[in-house]
C-alpha cells in the first residue's frame, strides 16, 4: 500500500456525553503520524464538527433549527482542526482542511481540482483532512452521510485501501460473531442489518455497507473496525485480522465512468423495457428515445439518471442528452420522430454509451 483512506464518526470522535473526545483524536493522529513516518500516505474523513462545536457552546443538539446547527459546526469545525492540528504538530506534521458538498464533485472539473489538491498536500507531506461543509450544506447538496463521502474521496485520492471506523468491532454474522472476510455486498450480506451493531440510522451499518459496495465496485478493499481500540488503524495496516475486511473488485471502468456511477448524484430515473434492456446491458449500445417508457424527477440536460428495467432496482446509470420534460415527449418514439416532436434533435441517443455505467448485480 501506498495511500490510504481513514473515516472517522462521530460517535468515535465523541464522549457519552455527546462532546469530542480527544484522547481518540490522540490516538488516531499518533498512528496516522506513525504511517506518515514510514512513508505511507494517508487521507483523513472526519466527522465530528456539530459535536465540536456543542461541546464548546455548552449546549445540547436536541431542538436546534438548520441555521443553528450550521452555526454550531462553524464554529466546531475550526476546534476540530485545532485538535488534529495540536497533535500532529507534536510529531512534525501539519494538516490542510478540504471542506466538500456534493455539489464539488458534481461538476467534471471542480472534482478533479479536488484531486489535484490533495496530491499537493501529500507532496508536502501534509494530512489532508476531509468533511462535508456543514456550515452550508442542505438536503440537496448533501453526500447523506460522511461514509458514502469516505467512499467518494477513496476513488477520488486513488486510495489503495478505505478504512472505516465506528463504534463497533465490524460487521457481525447471525451467530453474533464478527465476519473476518466478505467478498461482496450482497443482498444477502446487507440482510444482516438489524443485527447488532447495525442500525439503519444515518451513519448506521447500512449506509457504511453501501459506501463499501461502492468503493470495492472502485477496485478498492475495505475495513470497518471499532474506532476507539488503541493503535487500529496501524494495526490494520500491518495486516493484522482486526474489522471486517471487504474485497475489491477488479477495477472493470476507467476514472470517468467511475465518477458517472458512483461521485455524482442521481437527479431523476428512467424506466426502460426488455428491449432496451438487453441492447445496453447485453450488447453495449446507447439508450434511444425508443426504449424508455417511464420518467420519474426532473432533470435538465447533463444530469445523471439511474435507468431501470422492468421494476428492478438500477441497472444502469448515466448521462443525459435531454431533459425530463424533453424525453416525456419522446419516449418511446423512434430516433426519426424526434426532430419533428421537439422542433430540434441535438442528439439521436438518450444517454450515449460513452456516458453509460452498468451497475454491478449482486443478486
Amino acid at each position: 500500500m501506498k495511500r490510504i483512506t481513514v473515516k472517522v464518526g462521530t460517535r468515535v470522535l465523541t464522549s457519552e456525553n455527546n462532546r469530542i473526545d480527544e484522547a481518540v483524536i490522540r490516538s488516531i493522529s499518533s498512528d496516522i503520524a506513525d504511517l506518515l513516518d514510514e512513508g505511507l500516505e494517508v487521507v483523513l474523513v472526519t466527522s465530528g464538527a456539530i459535536g465540536s462545536g456543542l461541546g464548546l457552546l455548552d449546549i445540547a443538539k436536541k431542538g436546534k433549527s438548520l441555521s443553528e446547527l450550521q452555526a454550531i459546526a462553524s464554529i466546531g469545525q475550526n476546534h476540530l482542526m485545532d485538535i488534529y492540528n495540536g497533535y500532529l504538530g507534536k510529531r512534525g506534521y501539519r494538516a490542510g482542511q478540504i471542506l466538500l458538498t456534493q455539489d464539488d464533485l458534481n461538476d467534471r472539473k471542480r472534482f478533479l481540482n479536488i484531486r489535484y489538491t490533495l496530491n499537493a498536500l501529500l507532496k508536502y507531506k501534509a494530512l489532508p483532512i476531509i468533511n462535508e461543509n456543514d456550515s452550508v450544506s442542505t438536503e440537496e447538496i448533501k453526500f447523506g452521510d460522511n461514509d458514502r463521502l469516505a467512499s467518494l474521496v477513496a476513488d477520488l485520492a486513488n486510495s489503495d485501501l478505505l478504512i472505516i471506523l465506528t463504534d463497533v468491532d465490524g460487521l457481525y454474522g447471525r451467530d453474533g460473531r464478527v465476519i473476518d472476510q466478505v467478498e461482496a455486498v450482497t443482498a444477502s450480506v446487507k440482510a444482516l442489518c438489524g443485527k447488532k451493531g447495525c442500525d439503519e440510522s444515518t451513519g448506521g451499518m447500512l449506509s457504511k455497507l453501501e459506501a463499501v459496495k461502492n468503493c470495492t465496485h472502485a477496485g478498492i478493499p475495505c475495513v470497518i473496525a471499532r474506532g476507539k481500540s488503541k493503535g487500529i488503524i496501524k494495526e490494520i495496516c500491518y495486516k493484522q485480522k482486526r474489522g471486517t475486511y471487504f474485497l475489491s473488485a477488479e477495477r472493470s471502468i476507467n476514472a470517468r465512468k467511475r465518477w458517472i456511477a458512483f461521485g455524482k448524484k442521481a437527479k431523476g430515473e428512467v424506466e426502460i423495457d426488455a428491449g432496451a434492456f438487453e441492447a445496453i446491458a447485453k450488447k453495449n449500445r446507447s439508450l434511444l428515445p425508443g426504449g424508455i417508457s417511464d420518467i420519474k424527477g426532473h432533470f435538465v440536460q447533463g444530469d445523471v439518471v439511474d435507468i431501470t428495467c422492468c421494476g428492478r432496482k438500477v441497472i444502469a446509470r448515466g448521462l443525459s442528452n435531454y431533459s425530463s420534460d424533453e424525453i416525456a415527449r419522446i419516449k418511446g418514439r423512434k430516433t426519426s420522430e424526434v426532430e419533428a416532436v421537439l422542433g430540434y434533435k441535438d442528439y439521436d441517443e438518450v444517454v450515449h454509451r460513452d456516458n453509460l455505467v452498468i451497475m454491478r448485480d449482486e443478486g
